[in-house]
């Protein structure tokens, strides 16, 4: 929504002040201006992309729309999957804890998740870290040396549409030029009509100029902004996953080792203690639904 309050806001500060201008509308409407603009821009993107990322970019730009970061019940999923997993790794035997980690859409502390369940990535990098614990081999330290090098290769990932759709926004007003240039060399090839004619073809040729400066730094590169939000937000699931399952493994109680989690989450969408402690005895139960 707060998207296209902007893009309302931004069509009607320019095409207003054009028409308080007494600037004819019409002239404005050049639809093979921005056939070549976009057509070009989107070209230039599947030339410099593979399938995934093209893919990639469109779920990213469906996201942005729908501002869909993570929510508080979000967190609390997370969190409240992490307790289990953690209170049950110091109560249960081995073989009961891989039950829950080698299927974990059969298990039923997944299964009070659903927004955990859902994201099959998140799910799997638990799954994976818990394994490890489990194994009981490695060190604290070589565990957050690994998550760290994962979660940077996630991120890196999940940015890729983000990096490739601003490379587009930042050539539209040199695609832009490229109409215009079209343009005029279309209306050179009526330099022997009237001014009259030649002044609309000259105007019309400059709509392309003015295209290609709009969709990149009132259009793309916002939209880009947002695509960059969203998926930083999203990844702030594995830092909370990371330093709770560091905490348990340097020691401290299920309880505790929660609070490092919470603790790196912003405090625009940080849970209450509260909510974390009832969240710990009734997963699921309690919190703001996911959107």
């Amino acid at each position: 929504m707060i998207i296209l309050i902007g893009f309302v806001i931004i069509m009607g500060s320019v095409l207003g002040g054009y028409m308080a201008e007494h600037g004819p509308i019409e002239r404005l409407f050049q639809p093979f201006e921005l056939l070549i603009i976009g057509g070009a821009g989107v070209g230039t993107f599947v030339m410099s992309n593979n399938i995934k990322v093209v893919k990639d970019s469109g779920k990213a730009l469906a996201e942005a729309f729908g501002n869909k970061v993570p929510k508080e019940r979000n967190y609390l999923d997370v969190l409240g999957v992490l307790y289990s997993l953690m209170r049950d790794l110091r109560t249960k035997s081995r073989n009961e804890i891989e039950a829950h980690i080698d299927n974990p859409e059969e298990s039923s502390i997944f299964q009070t998740a659903p927004t955990v369940l859902k994201n099959k990535e998140l799910t799997s990098f638990i799954c994976d870290y818990v394994r490890l614990i489990i194994i009981g081999n490695a060190r604290s330290h070589e565990i957050e040396a690994l998550m760290d090098e994962e979660i940077n290769t996630i991120l890196t990932d999940k940015m890729k549409p983000y990096h490739q759709i601003t490379a587009v926004g930042d050539a539209f007003p040199a695609i832009g030029i490229i109409a215009a240039v079209l343009g005029v060399i279309k209306a050179l090839s009526f330099i022997n009509e009237p001014p009259d004619v030649l002044g609309e073809l000259i105007g019309a040729a400059l709509v392309g100029t003015m295209l290609g400066i709009l969709l990149s730094y009132c259009l793309v590169n916002p939209l880009c902004s947002q695509i960059k939000i969203v998926r930083t937000k999203q990844h702030r699931l594995y830092i909370v996953v990371k330093q709770a399952l560091l905490a348990y493994m340097n020691g401290s109680v299920p309880q505790v080792a929660l609070e490092y989690g919470r603790k790196t989450i912003s405090s625009y969408e940080r849970p209450s203690i509260d909510a974390v402690e009832q969240e710990m005895m009734n997963p699921g139960g309690g919190g703001e639904k996911a959107a």
